[in-house]
């Protein structure tokens, strides 16, 4: 009887479901698995003749196939990042160091004693290298093979601040000291690397331009001097073309103040109030070899005079008034007596000073000198040139002691405003070279040539925003111009180099955007360096798009590789290998190999292992269900059985 045969297939298909079964609980704890399910093909016989016909019994069942479902599993998270997992679609590659290749989704893995990512039986991930610049170099062994960051020396700071615009600069000490705080506005500092990855630290003071205007008197033989390294062939009358040359060459000095004396064998000027002790002024004899000294020096500086304007008017009273009158100086009318002389007069003007101010808020002080019967107008400093006072004098008392159409003593200058001289110093003992350019006459002068010395920032008197560096207006929205600072590393004195850009040499460059002298506290708000110490080795995470980041103790990253996920054309294809891997077949087609998150791959999640997709609530079911099948095919061998039994009976 066929039945017998047709019974045992069915014996034997439900023992495979069985073991399929089983062996899917007893890994629903296996990192990685992916549960299968049995599929089953009935068994029929066919004749020559007689084939289709429609009453053939059946031979039994055979098991077509055991295939695997890859669907993902849960997502379990660890504690430790060199465990992954697949979100999506994918297998990592492993290799056995012998040429052979496996896949799976187990990713417990390890470093091992060369600094390898190995798989728990010792097989190696495979990734994409990356070279220097961030690009995918061919698949390799993944490996940890920077185990400490090098030092690197800052090459950038960015430095904003704000210095309140409250500070008064006339409190500060008339020559600057690094060591008298009283000299200078502001200061702060930045912490540095030099190229051993020593921290140093650079101190930046910031000293308010005073309203005072360097005087210059030099001793000279005759009026063919050499100012700032233009030649002058007659200094008691400078040509318009001779003025507008030392202007360019030197800014500094204002051409209207230049005198001759010949008399006296001296040549004087002023400088604006804006570059007050920001370096030194060279005037040479005609030969323009010899320096000449400075007659008006004060322990070592030159002399200086207030920035404010001062009107002075003569009083022309020779006698008593003989009848009362007045006098309306900026608006204010003062009154006069008769039998009033020049001093009384004086007084009477002096006394309405305060009203005088109160219409003029830009008056400093009405003052007069009864010796020299001189009434003397000072503005404040910030009003810069001013027009003459508004006066009405019928009976001709004020007279201007100038023999120019406005009364004029001292002309104002208020470039002052806004401006500050900056200055660096290495770990607050070496002053530093920051661009400042070098004096204007000096031997060997160069247009681009710089020195240790204090650079010029200025602010916008109205807005209160940085408006210029180092002379260098900043155009809104342009970038701020960089200073570039030179000795800032100890460790590597030649850290002066060329930029292959811009063919300039380059050190530490400085950006001080964002800068402001605002009415509020002087802050620092925002600094940064891009230098760093040495640093070890503390930890190696993944990134969701497979980037191996290695983390060291000084802060730094550093991308290691790059994981590749495997994709199949046909996965189910694949074949099982043992230890949760699969090896490529014909009917899986080639690994498509890229990085997580690219085309059909998954993303990749650092400290996560993606558990068994066994259900076992239905494989307990599937072996209720194999045990019933099992049970009825024994049936059958039994009721067959008994049939012989009786045929043989007869």
């Amino acid at each position: 009887m066929a039945g017998f045969n047709t019974a045992v297939t069915g014996i034997k298909a439900s023992s495979t479901m069985l073991d399929v079964a089983g062996n899917k609980i007893a890994n629903s704890g296996t990192v990685g698995f992916k549960a299968s399910r049995t599929e089953f093909g009935d068994i029929y016989a066919t004749a020559v003749v007689g084939a289709g016909s429609s009453n053939l019994p059946g031979s039994g069942v055979t098991v077509s196939g055991i295939s695997q479902d890859f669907s993902a599993g849960t997502a379990e998270f660890t504690n430790n990042n060199l465990d992954l997992a697949i979100n999506g679609s994918g297998f990592f590659q492993l290799d056995d160091g012998q040429g052979g290749t496996t896949y799976t989704r187990a990713g417990a893995f390890e470093l091992d004693s060369d600094g390898f990512i190995v798989s728990k039986n010792g097989k190696y991930l495979q990734g994409f290298g990356l070279d220097a610049l961030g690009n995918q170099l061919p698949l390799q062994d993944l490996a940890v093979d920077e185990k400490e960051s090098p030092p690197h020396a800052t090459e950038t700071i960015d430095l904003a601040f704000n210095i309140d615009s409250k500070l008064d600069s006339t409190l500060l000490s008339a020559v600057y000291d690094k060591n008298n705080p009283n000299s200078f506005s502001y200061t702060t500092t930045v912490e540095t690397f030099d190229s051993l990855g020593n921290a140093q630290t650079v101190k930046y003071n910031f000293a308010e331009q005073r309203p005072v205007r360097e005087q210059y008197v030099f001793d000279v033989a005759g009026s063919d001097v050499t100012i700032s390294g233009l030649d002058i062939a007659d200094a008691s009358n400078l040509t318009p073309t001779e003025e507008a040359a030392l202007q360019l060459k030197d800014p500094r000095i204002d051409t209207d103040s230049i005198t001759y004396d010949g008399t006296a064998g001296t040549l004087s000027f002023e400088l604006k109030s804006e570059s007050s002790a920001v370096g030194d002024v060279r005037v040479r004899d005609g030969g323009g070899t010899v320096d000449l000294s400075v007659a008006n020096l004060d322990d070592g500086e030159p002399h200086t005079r207030t920035a404010n304007e001062i009107q002075s008017f003569l009083l022309n009273v020779p006698a008593p008034l003989a009848a009362a009158g007045s006098v309306e100086i900026g608006g204010v009318a003062i009154a006069m007596d008769a039998g009033m002389d020049a001093e009384a007069v004086g007084a009477a003007v002096v006394a309405a000073q305060e009203k005088i101010i109160e219409k003029n808020p830009d008056v400093q002080a009405v003052q007069y000198n009864k010796t020299s019967k001189t009434l003397y107008i000072t503005w404040n400093a910030e009003a810069g040139p001013v027009d003459s006072i508004s006066k009405v004098d019928s009976g001709g008392l004020l007279v201007a002691d100038d023999p120019l159409a406005e009364p004029l003593s001292q002309e104002g200058d208020n470039s002052f405003m806004g401006v500050y001289r900056m200055y660096a110093y290495l770990n607050d003992a070496q002053q530093l070279d920051i661009g400042k350019r070098v004096d204007p006459g000096e031997v060997g002068f160069d247009n681009d040539a710089t020195e240790v010395g204090a650079l010029v920032i200025k602010f916008d008197t109205t807005t209160g925003v940085l408006s210029s560096v180092d002379g260098e207006d900043i155009i809104t929205g342009a970038a701020t111009p960089k200073i570039t600072i030179r000795g800032a590393d100890p460790a590597n004195p030649n850290d002066i180099k060329l930029d292959s850009d811009t063919d300039n040499l380059v050190g530490v460059q400085l950006d001080i955007a964002g800068s402001s002298q605002f009415s509020s506290d002087s802050i620092v708000k925002k600094a940064a360096q891009d230098g760093y110490t040495k640093g070890d080795l503390i930890g190696v995470t993944f990134e969701e798009t497979g980037e191996m980041v290695a983390s060291f103790s000084n802060g730094q990253r550093q991308n290691l590789g790059l994981v590749a996920i495997a994709n199949f054309e046909n996965q189910s294809g694949l074949q099982s290998a043992g230890d949760t891997e699969w090896v490529a077949s014909l009917s899986s087609g080639q690994a498509i190999v890229n990085p997580p998150g690219t085309g059909l791959n998954g993303t990749l999640r650092s400290a996560s292992l993606e558990q068994s997709n066994v259900d076992l609530s239905a494989e307990l079911v599937k072996l209720i269900e194999a045990q019933r099948n099992f049970q009825a095919n024994s049936k059958t061998l039994e009721t067959l059985n008994t049939v012989t039994q009786a045929i043989l009976q007869i």
